[in-house]
């Protein structure tokens, strides 16, 4: 009798450090539609956590629901952010209290130049990413100051809308599939950026379609299956488990 290998040992384990951000039995639907049944898991201060899984597994949808975004409808569970009830709180409060997402499709804002995109986002006075330390961290977005945004290349756009996000001085970032579409070269520089935010202190939830590269710069991976979480471990265990690999993310 063949049995099913059973990867979810580790999931919904707590760590022995105290969580930063909290997502506890969360359930969120588009329509009738039932996307995210019942996870649970914590993310921990500045570590980068590659939440993966084949398409329809429910990855944009849980960061949209933990971004506090219109849709989907969270029915039931709760999020906390550093001891704030985010599960309360609408979109414009969650980005308020320092959560910001990076959606896949970017919302570069048109007729407005690079430089106008950064103030638009950033609080004033800037606590912790003035627009130079912004440019400091991303040299070509300098440089391109006062184009318009719409005209970057689509790297520069992800640059800018990481940026963007940067400027309203979060606490965690969300990430949908960064890597989208951009060159090896490209990746390499925005995983860079990344590695060095994240010596900085910056925690962050990363969904890419490319695993592999998300696995090599994340601290863990959670792997999600038609809205439930089978693995929650090391990102290297999961680099380490081809059959783990095989079986939920076909590589």
């Amino acid at each position: 009798m063949n049995v099913k290998p059973d990867f979810s040992k580790n999931a919904n384990h707590a760590q022995t450090a105290p969580a930063f951000l909290s997502v506890w039995d969360m359930h969120a639907y588009y329509g009738e539609s039932y996307i995210v049944q019942g996870i649970s898991f914590n993310v921990h201060e500045g570590e980068i956590l590659a939440l993966l899984g084949r398409n329809g597994a429910g990855k944009t949808t849980t960061l949209r629901a933990i971004a506090r975004m219109d849709s989907p409808q969270v029915n039931h569970g709760e999020i906390w952010l550093d001891h704030q009830p985010l599960h309360k709180m609408s979109s414009y409060e969650a980005a308020s209290v320092g959560l910001g997402l990076v959606p896949e499709d970017r919302r570069i804002i048109p007729g407005l130049t690079v430089e106008e995109n950064l103030q638009l986002a950033q609080i004033a006075p800037p606590v912790g990413w003035s627009i130079e330390r912004i440019y400091d961290l991303f040299p070509r977005l300098g440089e391109r100051r006062s184009q318009e945004g719409v005209t970057l290349s689509g790297g520069e756009q992800q640059m800018l809308s990481i940026a963007r996000a940067l400027a309203r001085d979060l606490k965690v970032l969300l990430l949908d599939e960064p890597y989208e579409g951009l060159a090896p070269v490209i990746v390499d520089e925005i995983e860079k950026t990344l590695r060095v935010i994240k010596e900085q202190g910056m925690t962050t939830i990363l969904v890419e379609q490319n695993a592999v590269r998300a696995l090599q710069l994340a601290d863990r991976a959670i792997i999600l299956d038609t809205g439930s979480i089978v693995f929650d471990g090391s990102a290297a265990e999961v680099l380490e488990n081809a059959q783990l690999r095989a079986e939920y993310l076909a590589i």
